[in-house]
């Protein structure tokens, strides 16, 4: 199995749970402001730095959940920088799938292009190390929003979102497939 497909099958997985929490709550996601979910993704990342580090576990969960959280998190926050935030759960579940579909594409294209350039090094690479890009990606991120989204050289905060989508599927792939 390649990439391209091992990433629809990941996706698969992580749409299937939007679209089952859209039905359980809306779109009540939609009134977060990007610092609100760019915590929440800082949450779940730190969560699986604790997994990979600590002997005893306490909260009967796994990487895998918090990582599939981490991407449903970011393509929100991807949501909400294309339409911005709203005062309500103004997206019917239909509406809400098609924008995350779209952010998606944003996503797996990205990975196509940097796969070809970078050679798929990732797959050399550990869980933890790409756990620990997350969390670098993210205190960038948090410096960008404290900076009002200005940047000089940088790429903005939609890249770095971007970037935590593929590496959480990166880890999921190392996670859920046997390495070629």
């Amino acid at each position: 199995m390649n990439t391209n497909e091992q990433f629809d099958l990941i996706i698969k997985d992580t749409r299937d749970l939007f679209v089952k929490k859209t039905q359980d709550y809306g779109t009540a996601w939609r009134i977060l402001r990007l610092t609100s979910l760019t915590d929440q993704i800082f949450i779940k990342a730190s969560r699986i730095r604790s997994l990979q580090e600590n002997k005893v576990q306490k909260v009967e969960e796994n990487e895998d959940s918090e990582f599939i959280g981490i991407i449903n998190y970011s393509i929100m926050a991807l949501i909400q920088i294309e339409l911005g935030i709203s005062e309500k759960a103004d997206l019917s579940p239909d509406e809400a799938v098609i924008q995350y579909n779209l952010q998606v594409e944003k996503a797996k294209t990205l990975m196509i292009d940097k796969n070809h350039d970078y050679g798929e090094v990732w797959r050399k690479m550990r869980v933890s190390s790409l756990t620990d890009l997350i969390l670098q990606k993210l205190l960038r991120i948090k410096q960008i929003e404290d900076n009002a989204g200005q940047t000089l050289v940088s790429e903005g905060i939609e890249a770095g979102y971007l970037d935590i989508i593929n590496y959480s599927v990166f880890a999921l792939i190392h996670l859920n497939f046997k390495s070629k």
